[in-house]
């Protein structure tokens, strides 16, 4: 609470939790504008019967399930800045803007991601369209309908990924994440009121449980998001003229949790593409797809066999992802050129096969955790039978972590504010 008093007490930071809160009512606005043409009913039954639709509605912050004019949120842009990762171990310019060019770089390789966001935009809302056109959900007469609808929702995801930087600017969140959180938090009242109509006094322990079971997982969640493995690291002394530089400590901290959501992401994508492809299928033979469809239908009802692929496509995809944006040669290179140096290691190519080993031994426990935090929505839902009770998961995880990058961002500021004032 002192925290919270502290804020508002502050003009400027008070001033740029005022603009952050009106930036996210901007979006849930433009959240709740619908394209022209759509079935609300068959929209409903579309997104129940496909998980991979559901997936993105998570992503699009609802907006998907209304089918509104901001219907693909931010996952093109998501998607531009994951391939652009991707291409770092390709291009090795690429790899040098990323890595070796400090802030311009990153905000030139920020800049690339932005352009790549328009086309895959694009493609995104033509397939969205079509699909949704072939489920009769959407109503598209003629060439122009679809045009306009896909030139709509390519804007209005570029605008989002503009109110996402205009959140940024505040340094109180990031404001991809936020967009994602505040969509996520929205359905919060909806699910409440799902579990108040479905109560019943038998069901009281249940709920106990999974209360308990809540505090649980979101201190589990916060213990690992900020657990880091510390590598110590010294400073060689250096004379120049009549100054001495270097000669101290310090350390390079590695987090247990490296790829964020990201490998839920990859996992859950690769699960859902079956299903995807079987429904596609129906434009070259229906008896094909019902067969598809019948194949992916019986995997995905088998919760045993669903978790345990779900889980092993998770860990697999958080070292993949940790290699790709974890790099200890490079590391190792930018420690020697400093004059930095690990204790008793090595520099140079020593300790970066050091750093791999280390790297390699934490990202384990992460790996682990991210499949358990995956699959737990499944493990209570086969337990308690009750599909509200959905705990943990891609949802769960992404709002305990930009609850605390908020808190550190703010406390940081907060901190700054104190030396001001001392």
């Amino acid at each position: 609470m002192e925290k919270l008093l502290q804020i508002f007490k502050a003009p400027d930071l008070r001033k740029k939790v005022l603009i952050v809160a009106g930036l996210l009512l901007v979006f849930r606005v433009f959240a709740a504008i619908p394209v022209p043409g759509v079935d609300f009913g068959k929209l409903r039954m579309l997104l129940n019967s496909n998980q991979l639709l559901g997936f993105f509605d998570l992503f699009s912050g609802g907006a998907l399930g209304k089918l509104s004019i901001v219907m693909l949120g931010v996952g093109p842009y998501i998607t531009a800045t994951i391939i652009m990762q991707l291409l770092t171990m390709i291009f090795p310019y690429l790899k040098e803007v990323y890595y070796e060019q400090g802030a311009m770089g990153r905000a030139k390789f920020n800049r690339i991601s932005r352009y790549i966001t328009v086309p895959l935009a694009a493609l995104n809302g033509y397939g969205f369209l079509n699909l949704l056109a072939s489920q009769q959900v959407l109503s598209i007469a003629t060439p122009f309908d679809m045009l306009r609808n896909v030139v709509v929702i390519t804007a209005g995801s570029v605008f989002l990924v503009w109110l996402g930087e205009l959140i940024s600017e505040q340094k109180i969140g990031n404001g991809v994440s936020l967009l994602i959180f505040a969509g996520i938090v929205d359905r919060l009242p909806q699910t409440v009121k799902t579990l108040y109509l479905n109560y019943t006094p038998a069901q009281i322990p249940t709920y106990l449980v999974f209360l308990a079971l809540s505090i649980v997982v979101i201190a589990g969640v916060v213990f690992i998001n900020e657990g880091e493995r510390k590598i110590p690291v010294s400073y060689s002394k250096r004379i120049r003229g009549n100054k001495i530089y270097g000669g101290v400590s310090s350390y390079l901290p590695l987090k247990v949790n490296q790829a964020g959501v990201i490998p839920i992401i990859f996992a859950i994508s690769i699960l859902l593409l079956p299903q995807f492809l079987a429904q596609a299928s129906a434009v070259i033979s229906p008896d094909l797809s019902l067969e598809l469809n019948r194949i992916v239908s019986n995997f995905l009802n088998n919760q045993t066999l669903y978790s345990l692929v779900y889980f092993f496509l998770v860990v697999i995809f958080t070292y993949f992802y940790t290699a790709v944006t974890f790099d200890p040669a490079e590391i190792s290179k930018n420690l020697q050129r400093s004059g930095g140096f690990i204790p008793g290691i090595r520099p140079g190519e020593q300790s970066g096969v050091y750093l791999n080993k280390v790297i390699n031994r934490i990202t384990l426990f992460g790996a682990f955790f991210l499949g358990i935090i995956a699959i737990l929505p499944n493990i209570v839902t086969m337990f308690t039978g009750i599909q509200a009770l959905t705990l943990g998961g891609t949802g769960l995880l992404i709002v305990v972590s930009v609850a605390l990058e908020v808190r550190n961002q703010v406390n940081s500021q907060l901190v700054m504010r104190e030396y001001e004032g001392f």
